[in-house]
């Protein structure tokens, strides 16, 4: 008896030497296997690379935290899962915690951090709680982060979906109803990319130059206004006028051309093309037609869209794509308000009428640059062909939605006919699908002008360059073509001031339209790969809500009865053997 007990004391000592070893070693090990389909639970190696590069401390405070909604939680919980695999990965440079701002300060102070914090890019979510029959409550949610790097300026993170899912409705006579879920299984869908891209621009040793182009009636300061804040924050932004020089490739990493109104002169697009030739990037940002909603609220009849003859269809056509001279409508569309009488007291009485002229956008592939991102709204677009270019690759960004159609110019717009427009009856006329609107062309592009200049102008073209002149790309080279500008533009109200990009005057929601805009940018001058992260996708798996209601007490059963029966049926046969083996 005394032996079996010293072996069995052995045996616990042994054990317990085994369970430390293991415990320091899985603290020293890290390893797991992902199991899911869509690997929602690996990272992409340009984010792993970008991590193991980490030289420094990286701080990261996370604001989603307290007692948060269920939607919440999970997105907390995959936040503080992802954190925790760049931690590792990254050999314990990146630091994060969870922070609610402002908890012991007074009012005034808190209010004070908040209105900091919001200028710094932090956004607020106020949840409605109507749980109680009494009355419902308000909760403000913070759901960003804050990524710190050494010196520079801290990048704001926001952790909701870039995309709003919404549930199947009548596009003519429904409002749209939000699916919950869905959006915020994007939401972690996202979570990858946005760190690492936040992480990425503060490490970055060399930023970018972006150049907004001037010299052809571009779009005035207060159009842009948002698009030069959304650009000033991650990149060097420079105005270059297009009438005094060339642009040179290795200072200017991409070209902005956006709503130009004057005419193109053959000098004005060689000094393109050559840009383009040696390695230049463009987004084009082009509306053919004239088309503005002012000349229509001013005349409250109709007008004529007509050409602007901005002499760009040679240049572009070389390239790969046309923009056509027509106007592009959807029932899939935003809506404008307009007069439909006057109160008692003379006041006008408004109604918001859904206007085609206004399609929302949408990708209609799975393109790294528009995935995961909420509708972008367009203002009078137009149709874009691809035309067949050797060695160049067009994939389309954006189009419209299943019922469209083309109306050819000079196209007659009439607020008097806006119900004709949308009627039951007309709506058969919307029969083309994904019409597109903005489209990549990747490749190595040809020269327009490799055959129609003389030597002369070759020499002086590299006398200006300092370059050579080239008739095709020596290396791959990017454009993006837009065939409405006013994706990137902005309103400006009267009383408020310019507006920001993708939202309308007496319309309390913003598109998408500057995340589209800044993932364009962000795809034509990042080197890094952490693009690649944006095509993560996360496949929802909901229960059948209708079978978990009906089968509820069984599934109850299961889970409480079951695992009670399994041990009380192995502490019998223990009592068992134990009374067997001593005995008693």
């Amino acid at each position: 008896m005394t032996s079996l007990n010293k072996k069995r004391k052995y045996n616990w000592l042994i054990l317990l030497v085994v369970l430390v070893v293991v415990i320091f070693a899985s603290n020293a090990l890290r390893y797991r296997i992902d199991l899911t389909a869509e690997k929602r639970f690996s990272l992409n190696e340009s984010t792993k690379q970008l991590l193991s590069n980490v030289d420094s401390t990286i701080n990261i405070t996370i604001f989603l935290t307290g007692d948060l909604p269920a939607d919440y939680k999970k997105l907390n919980i995959a936040t503080n899962d992802l954190l925790s695999e760049f931690r590792d990965l990254s050999n314990n440079h990146i630091h994060f915690k969870f922070e609610k701002p402002g908890e012991n300060l007074s009012d005034s102070d808190r209010l004070q951090l908040y209105d900091s914090l919001q200028r710094m890019g932090v956004v607020f979510d106020q949840n409605t709680d109507a749980s109680t029959n009494e009355k419902s409550t308000q909760q403000l949610i913070i759901p960003s982060a804050i990524v710190e790097y050494g010196d520079n300026r801290p990048v704001a993170v926001d952790l909701r979906s870039s995309r709003t899912v919404f549930k199947n409705y009548n596009v003519v006579n429904d409002e749209p109803q939000e699916d919950k879920e869905a959006t915020l299984n994007a939401a972690e869908a996202l979570l990858e990319y946005k760190f690492a891209n936040a992480i990425d621009k503060l490490t970055r040793k060399n930023v970018p130059t972006v150049a907004f182009c001037v010299g052809n009636g571009e779009a005035p300061p207060q159009n842009v206004n948002d698009l030069l804040k959304s650009l000033n924050s991650d990149y060097r932004l420079a105005l270059f006028d297009l009438k005094q020089a060339y642009p040179n490739p290795q200072l200017i990493n991409t070209l902005l051309i956006v709503k130009p109104t004057i005419p193109f002169t053959d000098e004005d697009k060689l000094k393109l093309d050559q840009y383009v030739m040696h390695g230049g990037k463009i987004i084009w940002c082009i509306d053919k037609l004239y088309a503005e909603l002012d000349s229509l609220m001013r005349s409250q009849a109709d007008f004529v869209a007509f050409d602007r003859n901005l002499n760009l269809d040679d240049i572009l056509f070389r390239y790969g794509v046309r923009i056509n001279g027509n106007l592009l409508q959807d029932l899939n569309c935003s809506k404008i308000p307009l007069v439909t009488g006057y109160n008692a007291d003379g006041s006008p009485r408004m109604q918001r009428f859904p206007w085609p002229y206004y399609p929302f956008l949408s990708s209609p592939n799975n393109n790294i640059v528009s995935k995961n991102l909420d509708r972008v709204l367009s203002v009078f677009p137009s149709s874009i062909d691809t035309i067949k270019a050797p060695g160049i690759t067009k994939t389309i960004l954006l189009s419209s939605d299943t019922s469209s159609r083309l109306i050819s110019s000079p196209a007659i717009v009439s607020l008097n006919k806006i119900m004709d427009e949308i009627s039951t009856e007309n709506f058969a006329s919307y029969n083309e699908h994904y019409i597109p609107v903005v489209v990549l062309l990747e490749g190595k592009f040809n020269s327009l002008y490799a055959n129609r200049v003389t030597q002369s102008v070759k020499d002086s073209v590299s006398k200006a360059l300092g370059q050579p002149f080239a008739s095709t790309n020596t290396n791959p080279t990017q454009q993006i073509v837009m065939s409405d500008a006013d994706i990137v533009t902005n309103e400006v109200s009267n009383t408020t001031g310019p507006l920001p990009m993708g939202e309308l005057p007496y319309e309390n929601y913003r598109f998408a339209n500057r995340e589209f805009f800044l993932n364009c940018v962000d795809y034509l001058t990042s080197t890094s790969g952490i693009f690649e992260s944006r095509s993560k996708d996360f496949t929802l798996r909901l229960l059948d809500k209708k079978k978990v209601e009906n089968e509820k007490l069984n599934w109850q059963l299961v889970n409480i009865c079951i695992p009670i029966a399994i041990i009380i049926f192995f502490g019998l046969i223990f009592q068992w053997r134990r009374k067997n083996t001593f005995g008693m």
